[in-house]
């Protein structure tokens, strides 16, 4: 099939090499024209410098799938493209969109008789190769006319994909997917803390990460991604403790709020993640100076460390 692919940053240029490995033509556009320029000298793509361009090199019914950033370049290259095009034609929104936001961007494109598909992508820089798993979400016989695309995109033809329910659906399925990826990261992440502090046993976290890889019950890709990073830096002296969050946590925890719920785990590694960004937090300050006040519990000084 002929689809178009605007957004080739690490994810879209690799879906679009992913997809040109198994023969579809990808037509591409991006904002830095580098990429552009380095996939089309791997005849991965039919490069384009503009959106016109982009459209003319298609042909009815068009396929264009975004893979830019959740939000404002969502929303924009979604009125962009739709002014451009005719009724049957196909938007796909990769992004890590709010499903709230898909549900009235569907209402939007219906009226101008455009399809709408959401794509909740899983598979980061490893998708190349891996495959990507995919949670679709739109009109069921819109995702069957373009199941060559998603086979291709996916670990196997028929396995790590699927339509998961009408429009807003992808995004949601993938927004609590990205939730449970907070907890199991958290949960890795204190039981590795707990192994390094314990300083009687001397642990190797790299052998240790090797074993539980194997037979173990809590083995899975996060582990294996874990062992690769040990072996590279155990001490992970070079990686600062800063941990970003993309918003899909955030969705998540109001949701759970709305519907009452209980995601005790993932709340507590969202909030987590905002406290790694406190070098100096007020909060800890506070909790000492209550502990001294009640308890006269001795507080260090910034001085003292």
């Amino acid at each position: 099939m002929r689809l178009a692919i605007v957004g080739l940053g690490k994810m879209g240029a690799n879906m679009a090499r992913r997809l040109s490995a198994d023969g579809h033509e990808v037509v591409g556009h991006n904002r830095s024209k580098e990429i552009v320029k380095v996939l089309a000298k791997e005849n991965v793509i039919i490069p384009t410098s503009t959106l016109d361009e982009l459209i003319d090199k298609l042909e009815q019914p068009r396929i264009i799938w975004l893979m830019v950033p959740a939000g404002d370049a969502t929303e924009d290259n979604i009125k962009r493209v739709a002014e451009k095009l005719s009724s049957g034609d196909v938007i796909i929104d990769g992004a890590n969109s709010n499903f709230n936001d898909t549900v009235r961007r569907a209402e939007y494109l219906s009226s101008l008789s455009i399809n709408f598909i959401d794509a909740g992508v899983s598979g980061g820089i490893w998708g190349l190769k891996e495959g990507y798993s995919l949670m679709i979400g739109g009109k069921k016989e819109v995702v069957e006319s373009l199941k060559p695309i998603f086979s291709s995109l996916a670990p196997e033809k028929e396995k790590g994909w699927g339509h998961v329910g009408p429009h807003g659906a992808g995004h949601f399925v993938k927004m609590v997917h990205n939730g449970i990826e907070y907890g199991m990261m958290e949960a890795y992440a204190e039981g590795y803390e707990l192994l390094k502090e314990v300083k009687q046993y001397e642990l190797d976290l790299e052998q240790i990460t090797q074993i539980w890889r194997y037979g173990s019950v809590v083995r899975s890709w996060l582990l294996d991604l874990i062992g690769d990073a040990l072996t590279e830096d155990q001490k992970l002296e070079s990686t600062a403790g800063w941990v970003a969050d993309s918003g899909e946590g955030r969705w998540t925890v109001i949701e759970s709020i709305k519907n009452d719920v209980p995601s005790p785990v993932i709340a507590f590694s969202l909030f987590r993640r905002f406290y790694s960004r406190q070098e100096d937090a007020y909060s800890a300050k506070l909790l000492a100076a209550m502990r001294n006040q009640f308890g006269g519990h001795a507080v260090k000084s910034k001085e003292e460390g």
